[in-house]
């Protein structure tokens, strides 16, 4: 009895991964977007510890990785393309855009779309074991949430236009399934010598991201600087 409820855990967390996804496109889609990247954040601690906790139990399954992919889609892929469909209905439209500016804001699901992309790719491919090979959807879900709030004023100002937010989301969405070797942030255990890129991330730059309200751009290079050095440093 008490394995059995044991080989559940690490489902327990992937499918708290899930919720938070699901309550992050429902904040997301009424414009509440601290609260959409709150839970995305929240979604991303599951899913840091799923695996983790998976390799502690010994417990391994089709089942888990179905599921684990599922769940990343949600928090990763739907939620940040819900925020940025949001957004699309807030930023200035060039007036030759006008007579489809009501259709606009659909082309936001493109990141959804290529994330399922970078999902299905992530778990056919015998390279991403231990890497990654294109952005990780946590990260291009991240970027997305610590933008639209850290730099939402602007991104709603005349400065600013759908053009650009479009660009954006093709330029980040062909970012997932790049053919570039990324760092990767994924628990082997709870040792600090084998996890310290991971750990890195979650206690600098997560709050970073919550408290400081730092733009998704500068995020990014925060991220790739301090987890490249890292990563380097472990090579």
């Amino acid at each position: 009895m008490a394995n059995c409820i044991t080989r559940q855990i690490p489902n327990l967390f992937t499918c708290g991964n899930a919720f938070s996804g699901c309550i992050a496109c429902a904040m997301a889609f009424e414009g509440n977007y601290k609260l959409a990247i709150l839970f995305i954040i929240i979604g991303s601690v599951f899913d840091f510890f799923d695996g983790m906790l998976a390799r502690l139990f010994h417990v391994s399954g089709p089942l888990g990785k179905e599921l684990d992919s599922l769940a990343d889609d949600i928090t990763f892929g739907m939620a940040p393309a819900t925020i940025v469909f949001s957004l699309f209905k807030e930023v200035h439209y060039p007036e030759f855009l006008l007579p489809i500016a009501e259709y606009i804001p659909y082309t936001a699901f493109l990141i959804a779309i290529f994330s399922v992309l970078r999902l299905a790719k992530f778990n056919i491919d015998p390279r991403q074991s231990s890497s990654f090979v294109g952005m990780p959807t946590p990260a291009n879900a991240l970027f997305w949430g610590s933008l639209v709030v850290g730099a939402h004023s602007f991104l709603v100002s005349d400065a600013f236009n759908a053009v650009y937010l479009f660009i954006l989301v093709v330029i980040m969405s062909l970012l997932l399934i790049a053919e570039i070797p990324m760092f990767s942030l994924k628990f082997k255990s709870l040792a600090w010598s084998q996890n310290k890129v991971s750990y890195i991330f979650l206690i600098v730059c997560i709050p970073l991201l919550v408290f400081l309200k730092i733009s998704g751009f500068a995020a990014i290079i925060i991220w790739y600087t301090i987890l490249s050095l890292l990563t380097k440093k472990r090579a």
